[in-house]
């Protein structure tokens, strides 16, 4: 370090921009906060949304055997549990995933991605979507159902 300081101004210089350019990439912008805090408007177009995915395995243990869920079980959840939260719309989409149990073991089955897009820090929406988890978890005595949790900038 004393070395470069005897070199003089220009090698300061130039060592801070290196720096400066090598931490840049550290850190994305967090588009909430920006949303909240700048009077710039975020998206280009349309409107920062909350994006959130759940990922739900079809399988189920019965005992000590392993029984599919149903597409009329499924559907019956959907209907009754998901849709009436979230009436404005949801995309489904079909999935194929594996995971490693609790038991030690990789397990691999045919899911369920459920795609529900709403205002950006709706904490009513963020608690309905944890609502939908429990209940599938409970009713299909699952370890657990994915979330993944985004913001986009959105427009219809």
């Amino acid at each position: 370090m004393l070395k470069t300081l005897t070199l003089g101004r220009a090698s300061l210089t130039a060592g801070a921009l290196v720096l400066t350019l090598a931490l840049a990439g550290c850190a994305a912008p967090n588009t909430q906060l920006q949303a909240k805090n700048s009077p710039e408007k975020v998206c280009q177009a349309g409107d920062l949304m909350a994006k959130t995915t759940l990922y739900y395995g079809l399988t189920r243990y019965q005992g000590k055997k392993v029984v599919d869920i149903t597409k009329a079980q499924w559907e019956n959840y959907v209907d009754k549990e998901v849709t009436p939260r979230f009436r404005d719309g949801l995309t489904i989409f079909n999935a194929q995933g594996q995971w490693l149990g609790k038991d030690g073991q990789v397990t691999k089955e045919p899911s369920r991605a459920l795609m529900v897009i709403y205002p950006a820090n709706d904490k009513a929406s963020s608690e309905k979507i944890q609502e939908l988890r429990q209940i599938y978890m409970k009713r299909f005595n699952q370890e657990s159902v994915m979330r993944v949790d985004s913001t986009k900038c959105v427009s219809f």
